[in-house]
């Protein structure tokens, strides 16, 4: 889960942790069946805390849905950013980022099977991988890497493909997830506006080495209080 300053004393912490224990089963429901028709006891027994606590932090499952689905965004973002640190060509970011997500489907399945689920209601949301997205592609309009285009229209295609592509993996997972990814980064980036020749290399380019294998906190750890 996405990470914040620690909690200041053992209330808050205690809170913070019915919180995420909540959020975490949430995002156990999203990925395992995307059905949101669970009650709130059988959300509260599978994060293992009280009952009432859940209304201490939440007014609705909708809210508490709404809160895994924008939490497991932040964290696909973060991830992102850990990864792709020192790239600065708009062009490389959103080709890496294409094949970073095909390689999350097998290594963070809970993560992008939300994303799969429920992530075309956020292509233009303020947080999570849309700003970031969005941040990439008005660099990109603004050097003259990218052709020039309303930033939210590239943004609906960008977000659009990217989804069609977490779909393609969980759908045919005996097909070549990388090239895949590869192939769809390149028809993104002639979209866009880069030259053939210079999109088919941009593709291409070796990822980044992640600098320690990256853990994402599952925000597992329940609290009966809060």
């Amino acid at each position: 889960m996405p990470r914040s300053a620690p909690p200041s004393n053992r209330f808050e912490r205690r809170r913070a942790e019915t919180r995420r224990a909540l959020i975490h089963a949430a995002r156990q429901i999203l990925a395992e069946t995307g059905d949101t028709s669970a009650s709130i006891q059988a959300i509260a027994e599978r994060a293992d805390v009280g009952f009432g606590s859940f209304y201490n932090h939440f007014e609705s499952k909708t809210e508490l849905f709404e809160a895994a689905v924008v939490d497991a965004l932040e964290e696909f973002g973060q991830n992102f950013d850990e990864r792709l640190t020192g790239i600065d060509d708009p062009a490389e970011l959103v080709a890496a980022g294409f094949r970073l997500s095909a390689r999350m489907a097998d290594s963070h399945p809970e993560l992008m099977q939300v994303l799969r689920r429920r992530g075309l209601g956020h292509i233009h949301s303020d947080n999570g991988l849309a700003r970031r997205a969005l941040r990439d592609l008005e660099a990109g309009l603004a050097s003259g890497r990218f052709t020039p285009a309303d930033p939210a229209v590239a943004l609906s295609a960008l977000g659009g493909t990217l989804l069609s592509l977490v779909e393609l993996r969980f759908a045919r997972p005996d097909l070549d997830g990388d090239q895949a990814a590869v192939n769809l980064a390149e028809m993104v980036l002639l979209m866009l506006g880069v030259p053939p020749d210079d999109a088919h290399e941009v593709a291409r380019r070796p990822l980044p080495d992640a600098a320690s294998p990256t853990t994402l906190t599952r925000g597992a750890t329940n609290s009966a209080g809060g």
